[in-house]
């Protein structure tokens, strides 16, 4: 994409959502922090559904040690990998009341220091909580990038470094809700619905599904 492109891009997912947010619910940094770690190999609404009642009693590092890792894995047995992930909120949470005072820090160096938070579940927590213009490059997003032509590359890592060139400053701040919105409900991996698409023009994309599957076995028929 030229720069022309990319800065049209955004301005046409910017008027059709202008602030887009994250799907996972949570009320303050520390529970925006166990929901990105919690939803890694799992779907938001999955998450969602696990942590409401958790949320209800825990707003805190040292609520969730009081609760105690198998309390928490009460609460989120539904969740794929919910051992593991268990243990790691419960060591996350003793760091943040050991050295942090209780609160969540600011920079990427210090939340990937906490066990379970890589750098993508770092810049969801910066770019959600603190607004820094961070991208956190998931699945959606590394989709959407290559196929698009927006942002190429074989790692997350790759496609976030393209993304942080290439995307233009009025975008920044939303620019990886836009992404992530847009490969989970219109640029789909199976079968991107470009028919319905309004960035299909810019795209890069050679194998453009022009019409919903099955639609021409149909239009067959009805002849």
């Amino acid at each position: 994409m030229t720069k022309d492109q990319i800065f049209e891009f955004f301005r046409r997912l910017a008027e059709d959502n202008p602030e887009p947010e994250t799907e996972l619910e949570y009320g303050n940094a520390y529970q925006l922090v166990v929901a990105v770690a919690l939803s890694a190999q799992a779907t938001d609404v999955g998450v969602n559904k696990a942590t409401r009642a958790l949320f209800e009693k825990v707003t805190t590092p040292q609520q969730m040690l009081d609760l105690g890792e198998d309390g928490l894995k009460e609460h989120i047995k539904t969740i794929g990998l919910f051992n593991s992930k268990a243990k790691n909120v419960i060591l996350l949470s003793q760091l943040l009341v050991d050295e942090y005072g209780g609160e969540v820090p600011d920079t990427r160096d210090d939340l990937v220091r906490l066990p379970g938070v890589g750098r993508k579940t770092a810049n969801v927590v910066l770019n959600c909580w603190f607004k820094q213009e961070t991208f956190a490059v998931d699945t959606h997003i590394l989709r959407v990038g290559n196929r698009t032509g927006l942002a190429k590359g074989k790692t997350p890592e790759s496609v976030e470094a393209k993304l942080e060139k290439r995307v233009p400053g009025p975008f920044r701040l939303h620019a990886h809700h836009w992404l992530i919105l847009h490969g989970r409900y219109v640029c789909k991996a199976r079968t991107p619905e470009c028919w319905r698409c309004g960035l299909v023009d810019l795209c890069s994309f050679r194998k453009k599904v022009t019409e919903p599957r099955g639609a021409a076995k149909s239009l067959k028929k009805a002849g």
